[in-house]
């Protein structure tokens, strides 16, 4: 359980997140995912990285039941920090990094995805941000970059999630592959990239983000400025509160092909 890091073949680093049972990821494991990925990029014999997880879904967001454990603001705030972290670690990573998606990609998964440099989803991938459900706001910015603004703000009102044929059509997403073809097709992706020069393929990665047109780094920090304020005057703990007493018990989100009105796991907010 946790963040690891394997290297499969010449070139290719595949960094996986496992936080059972739904990959909710906890405080710690946000600045373990930006340490992994870091540490892919600055070594010099990768020249792409695969950024993929284990279990029921590529990511759930934040662990919310941390969060109303822990007294006053200081678990919303190391979730804050750790989550930026981890999506600018992505972004800043040396080498290109493809995200491999099956089953909910939802709140801090869409930040991780949308900083990717590519990605390739299995047939039962979803994607959303049901953070108004939640009580926070967050990662628009990076929802910004896999689908057009009308979409993005129906999306992010509505707390809908979409499909990986849809986000294909879009053009966000590389290839759209059965389940269990899913790593096989992120490596091959990979294994593309990986062939190029190393020199080359990093004075690229740095090229395209110096012309990128909106600042991730700064776009997300002021949406977190707008989760703080809605932290302090006290509306944000009562929807968390009501969201972790609803799912009490593990389940898992299973939507239907298209938009779906609800992608709950047992805990999942992106602050």
């Amino acid at each position: 359980m946790g963040v690891s890091t394997s290297r499969p073949e010449a070139g290719i680093a595949v960094v996986t997140v496992d936080f059972p049972p739904v990959n909710a990821v906890p405080v710690r494991g946000w600045y373990e995912l930006a340490e992994a990925v870091r540490a892919a990029g600055a070594d010099p014999a990768v020249r792409c990285a695969v950024l993929a997880a284990a279990g029921r879904g590529f990511n759930a967001g934040v662990d919310l039941k941390e969060i109303q454990r822990g007294p006053g603001h200081r678990a919303l705030i190391g979730a804050n920090q750790g989550c930026a972290a981890a999506f600018a670690a992505v972004y800043d990573c040396e080498v290109p990094v493809v995200a491999a998606v099956r089953g909910f990609c939802l709140g801090g998964g869409i930040g991780l995805v949308g900083n990717a440099d590519a990605v390739v989803a299995a047939e039962d991938a979803t994607f959303g941000l049901p953070e108004l459900d939640r009580g926070a706001l967050g990662a628009a910015t990076h929802l910004a970059r896999l689908v057009p603004q009308h979409l993005l703000r129906t999306l992010y009102y509505t707390s809908r999630t979409v499909t990986a044929w849809e986000l294909h059509r879009h053009g966000s997403v590389w290839r759209v592959v059965p389940p269990d073809e899913l790593l096989p097709a992120a490596l091959e992706l990979a294994r593309e990239i990986a062939a190029k020069d190393g020199s080359l393929i990093r004075l690229a990665k740095a090229a395209l983000n110096g012309i990128d047109p909106v600042d991730v780094r700064r776009g997300y920090r002021f949406e977190q400025g707008f989760t703080f304020e809605a932290a302090l005057s006290g509306v944000a703990d009562r929807h968390r509160e009501a969201f972790v007493s609803r799912t009490s018990r593990p389940s898992g989100p299973s939507g239907p092909s298209g938009p779906s009105r609800k992608s709950a796991t047992d805990h999942e907010e992106e602050p």
